[in-house]
């Protein structure tokens, strides 16, 4: 019995584990879970997503009050999903003036951050079309086209963005029609294996080679401009800070660009790196496109790295010529409120002095007769021209605060003073701080300029040029000058000039009488004025303009000759010329409404003593003055009258006393008739002059004393030298000084003109 229990107990069925049953209904969830993904998935995968394209079109339409349609819609599943459209169309906006629609897009492919949506954001990593043709508008004040949002909602921070963008086969019209500028641009892939990674966002973008050509042409206030460019596969638009490559060239009238190298986020740049090569007519013209207030120069070129870091733009290695003077150094441009900020290093080796004529307004060979140059005989064969003439009449209109391209007017007929007009607009439309320094001049024979720097700076409308040091004639000019463009349309201008330690050797290179002379020269100039050229400001200019000698000596002909002393020449001139001392010399002009009166003017030496008097005029840069020399010892064949000096500024003159001449020749006669030798009297000098007291004479220009001795190298100061005091004691004082009236100043034309220039008005004058 007990072994048959026992068989019987062993065919007895045993329970299965319990880790069994369980893990069989695991199975099952997994594949009830898996099959509905599985559902999901082929739901998706063969749904027709078009029908969700009627809804969409009525809910864009809507949302944005313009027509939305398309042809076809689909969608790529993934964490990442990609959305694709077929014949897009959008309406424009109903201010359009373009009279097209704003999108027409034969494929657009983009792709969209699901992680981002869910922060209430949309995100595009990539957009890709091709067939497009799209317009973006802006009008009248703000409007854009492509602004969807209420205006309530426009002061928000942008929840839409793109990252990058490919195209192929497309074109793109921009018109800003407040400025008026345009720009038509045409893209296209020129490489077959490129095209398809342009076509498809999810494509994995090669920008390692040039696969997409951009051709554009555009106008800037009628200013016509073109270029093309090729770049990778796809372009990052914003925010991404990715590079692609570049290489591409800009015309403009007789502007020229080209760059090679990388650009990240086309729409709001975020990084540069390129090589950039730029050339053209003249600097003013590069306004439209740098927005850069620079000024009007000869032909130029420069070439150098341009690399943006946040907002400075900068190139440390430009190099380059503006005319025959080349260029080095560093300048950036940092984007800052309330204004921009231009900074730049700048030095040449070799400066040529006529390169510097455009930029205050000076007519050169290279300026003249040019679409762009200051000539009165400047031909406007190009839209440059009439560009930059709108743009100063537009400026002039709203009393200089818009920003425009200007550059200088044509420079007044036979002047000397720079007649160039500056716009007021460029002085507020930026910030600069820039210093530059000259090596070596190049200049005429007759100009002894031998270097040059100056530091500029420009803040809130003011412009100032502190120090402007010329090296010259062994000794320097040291200048202090502001202008002022926080008035509403004119100018205002403050020189104050010093002349250091000029040596009188050097200051004549080409008359060798005069070279052998020794001394130093200094003087002061100190003037203020209203007006947009330098010719305006020194018309109606007030201030002072002094000068003295010290240490001097001169040739004793010359000497002679100025005191028309023919005996003493005739005599140097057999027995040879030898040096004499320059005791002092000095002048003092007070100016008032752009004339100047001499209140002090005298040259004393060994042997003779030169007084004279008269005016000139800085509006109509003309000069009368009277010269008087008085030999300190008795002479034959003097002629013993006054030498009158006139003219204008560039083509001087100068004449005797005719009434004294006819007086003397008459006497002379005369007594010819009663004894031959008895003629000559009227012909001896008696030489009446006294020794001067040169300190007590000099001292209304004793700044410009020590400015002949200074070797100091700080900008002047403003303040103007005390007027003439005058010294009725001394008769030598008191000849030098003005007589009332003075002598007249003649006009353009050659007509003598009479002013008021008594004493009292003079020292009011200088006073000021």
């Amino acid at each position: 019995m007990h072994r048959l229990s026992r068989k019987i107990g062993a065919m007895e069925p045993t329970t299965p584990p319990a880790t069994s049953a369980a893990g069989f209904r695991m199975k099952r969830w997994q594949i009830v879970a898996l099959s509905i993904l599985a559902l999901i998935v082929i739901f998706f995968l063969i749904f027709d997503w078009n029908w969700f394209r009627r809804p969409l079109e009525k809910y864009v339409s809507d949302k944005t009050q313009r027509e939305f349609t398309i042809s076809h819609l689909d969608v790529d599943i993934g964490w990442t999903p990609t959305i694709k459209l077929k014949d897009v169309y959008f309406a424009n906006a109903d201010w359009s003036k373009s009279g097209d629609p704003m999108a027409k897009i034969g494929s657009l492919e983009f792709s969209v951050s699901l992680r981002d949506m869910w922060e209430g954001k949309i995100f595009v990593p990539r957009a890709a079309m091709s067939q497009a043709d799209l317009v973006l508008e802006k009008g009248e004040g703000d409007k854009r086209n492509w602004v969807l949002q209420k205006p309530e909602d426009q002061q928000k921070s942008s929840t839409f963005r793109i990252s990058s963008i490919s195209v192929d086969k497309g074109r793109l019209r921009y018109f800003d029609h407040a400025q008026p500028f345009e720009v038509d641009i045409q893209a296209s892939t020129f490489a077959p294996t490129a095209t398809v990674k342009v076509t498809e966002a999810k494509a994995k973008a090669d920008n390692t080679q040039y696969t997409t050509r951009y051709s554009f042409k555009g106008k800037f206030h009628e200013a016509g401009f073109s270029g093309d460019a090729l770049t990778g596969d796809v372009l990052s638009f914003k925010d991404s800070n990715i590079p692609f490559p570049i290489k591409g060239n800009l015309i403009a009238g007789t502007t020229r660009a080209s760059v090679v190298g990388t650009i990240a986020d086309v729409a709001a740049i975020t990084a540069i790196d390129v090589q950039l090569d730029i050339s053209g007519k003249t600097l003013a013209n590069l306004y439209p496109f740098l927005l850069l207030p620079l000024p009007a120069s000869p032909p130029y070129e420069f070439h150098g790295r341009l690399i943006q870091k946040g907002n400075r733009y900068g190139i440390d290695d430009l190099r380059g010529v503006i005319g025959s003077t080349d260029i080095a150094g560093t300048a950036a441009y940092v984007q800052q409120l309330p204004r921009p900020l231009l900074t730049g290093k700048l030095h040449s080796k070799l400066l040529n002095i006529a390169d510097l004529g455009p930029l205050i307004g000076l007519e050169t060979k290279d300026t003249k007769s040019t679409p762009t140059g200051t000539g009165t005989t400047a031909k406007p064969v190009q839209s440059e021209t009439a560009t930059r003439e709108r743009a100063q009449a537009k400026e002039r209109a709203t009393g200089g605060n818009k920003i425009l391209p200007t550059g200088t007017t044509a420079a007044k007929g036979s002047g000397v003073l720079p007649s160039g007009k500056f716009e007021g607009g460029r002085l507020k439309a930026i910030d600069a701080e820039v210093s530059y320094s000259a090596a070596s001049l190049k200049a005429p024979s007759a100009l002894p300029v031998e270097s040059m720097k100056f530091s500029f700076s420009l803040h809130d409308a003011v412009a100032r040029l502190t120090p402007l040091e010329f090296g010259f004639a062994g000794g320097r000019i040291v200048s202090d000058i502001t202008i002022d463009a926080r008035q509403e349309k004119t100018l205002r201008s403050e020189f104050n000039v010093d002349f250091r330690n000029i040596k009188v050797a050097k200051l004549f290179p080409t008359m060798p009488n005069i070279a052998k002379g020794v001394g130093e020269l200094g003087a002061q100039i100190r003037l203020k004025g209203t007006g947009n050229s330098i010719a305006d400001a020194a018309a109606n200019a007030d201030g002072s303009v002094s000068a003295a000698i010290a240490n001097g000596r001169i040739s004793n002909l010359i000497d002679a000759i100025a005191g028309l002393n023919g005996g003493k020449a005739l005599g140097l001139l057999i027995t040879g010329d030898k040096d004499i001392a320059v005791n002092c010399g000095g002048a003092y002009f007070g100016v008032k409404d752009g004339i100047g009166t001499s209140q002090l003017f005298v040259i004393d030496t060994e042997q003779t003593r030169v007084d004279g008097s008269g005016t000139f005029s800085l509006r109509d840069e003309r000069f009368d003055m009277n010269v008087v020399p008085r030999p300190k010892k008795p002479g034959i064949l003097s002629l013993r009258t006054p030498v009158h000096l006139y003219g204008s500024f560039r083509h001087p003159e100068f004449g005797l006393d005719k009434g004294q001449i006819a007086l003397r020749a008459a006497a002379t006669v005369g007594l010819a008739l009663i004894n031959p030798l008895t003629a000559l009297l009227p012909l001896i000098e008696t030489g009446g002059g006294k020794e001067t007291d040169c300190r007590a004479l000099l001292a209304p220009v004793q700044g410009a004393q020590l400015q002949a001795k200074s070797k100091a190298t700080a900008a002047p100061k403003g303040s103007a030298p005390a007027p003439v005091s005058r010294n009725t004691k001394d008769p030598q004082a008191a000849a030098s000084a003005p007589v009332a009236p003075a002598a007249p100043v003649r006009s353009a034309s050659g007509a003598a003109s009479s002013r008021p220039t008594g004493a009292a008005s003079s020292a009011k004058a200088a006073a000021r």
